[in-house]
């Protein structure tokens, strides 16, 4: 969509003008709001972590507005990135590409790598077609909160330390790009996403999963490898098993921590929702529809916080398509803390 065609195409002509000029400007993706500053500068990238308060050794992802923009920012494009970028751009895929050294340093955090989309968000692309260069977004809220999936959620954890918020509704897909690593041989999948590994696996054959998404490394590869994401307030358990085991687990511990004077909540669907009896149980969407779940999980999680919870208990998914990613999320924001039965 051309910028002319757009409702607010003058905000995004302004939004580009900052950026140019070095500033912050929050956009809407089709995964989530990022929070934007021009990738080659390294001044304007350092506001990025200074607004989030995002450890700087932890890199960003660059997006760009065409395509033919990758061959300026990578050194090298593998046959298989190739039919990636073919088959899911401009989409929720993130590629790790060895850089040629005119992206910014704390882009990178010091890699010889750097991670780039191309988003397929209209308000986005226009916002990248005319900033002309690339650039550096992570998502628009605070660092280790749930992500943004409206511009009310950037607005909340973001008001005063950004220039600009660019509102372009509810995003479609919810949860954040997957980031695949194709500097070797076999791509790897760093972080699950929006495009799940049976997607890939058709597109390019076989693809590995990266030991980092089982035990976090010292050294993160990708954006959302390393650090604690996607997390409520409140101290949040996960748990794990067979249906009809875990929905009546999930009553025994709401029942009790009720009873020690914890205001609880459960993250369930709404196929379980009257199963439950608790201070707030919200369904995230419908178990029957995985991209529901995948949709409405960053604004369960800030309900949660809104009604002061302290304590949440959540249903755990099987571990295949979105719900793969759903459950990356899932364990992010427990912190690890996972109960099985």
């Amino acid at each position: 969509m051309e910028p002319d065609e757009l409702k607010n195409r003058e905000e995004v002509i302004r939004a580009a003008d900052c950026l140019r000029q070095g500033g912050l400007v929050a956009f809407p993706t089709e995964t989530v709001y990022g929070l934007g500053a021009i990738a080659t500068s390294e001044q304007a990238v350092a506001q990025i972590f200074a607004a989030k308060g995002r450890p700087s050794d932890n890199p960003l992802i660059i997006h760009i507005g065409d395509k033919d923009q990758l061959s300026h920012w990578v050194s090298e494009l593998p046959d298989v990135a190739g039919k990636l970028v073919r088959s899911f751009w401009p989409g929720p895929l993130t590629l790790v590409l060895p850089h040629q050294g005119n992206i910014a340093a704390n882009v990178t955090a010091g890699l010889d790598t750097v991670a780039v989309r191309m988003p397929s968000h209209p308000v986005a692309l226009a916002l990248l077609q005319l900033a002309g260069e690339p650039v550096a977004a992570p998502s628009a809220n605070r660092s280790g909160r749930p992500s943004p999936t409206e511009a009310a959620h950037v607005w909340h954890d973001l008001a005063g330390r950004l220039d600009i918020l660019l509102d372009g509704g509810e995003t479609g897909v919810g949860v954040e790009s997957t980031v695949v690593d194709v500097t070797g041989e076999i791509p790897v999948l760093l972080r699950p996403g929006g495009i799940t590994v049976e997607a890939l696996t058709r597109a390019v054959g076989h693809v590995e999963i990266d030991a980092g998404l089982k035990q976090e490394e010292s050294v993160p590869r990708s954006p959302g490898m390393k650090y604690r994401h996607y997390a409520p307030q409140a101290e949040m358990w996960l748990v794990e098993g067979q249906e009809e085991h875990v929905l009546a687990r999930i009553r025994e511990l709401g029942a009790d921590a009720m009873r020690r004077g914890r205001k609880v909540g459960i993250l369930t669907t709404e196929e379980h929702a009257d199963k439950f009896h608790a201070d707030v149980v919200i369904p995230c969407g419908r178990r029957s529809d995985p991209l529901s779940v995948a949709r409405g999980l960053y604004q369960a999680l800030r309900t949660f916080d809104a009604r002061g919870v302290d304590f949440i208990l959540a249903e755990a998914f099987p571990e295949k398509g979105i719900f793969y990613s759903v459950m990356n999320r899932l364990r992010k924001a427990a912190d690890g803390k996972v109960i099985r039965v």
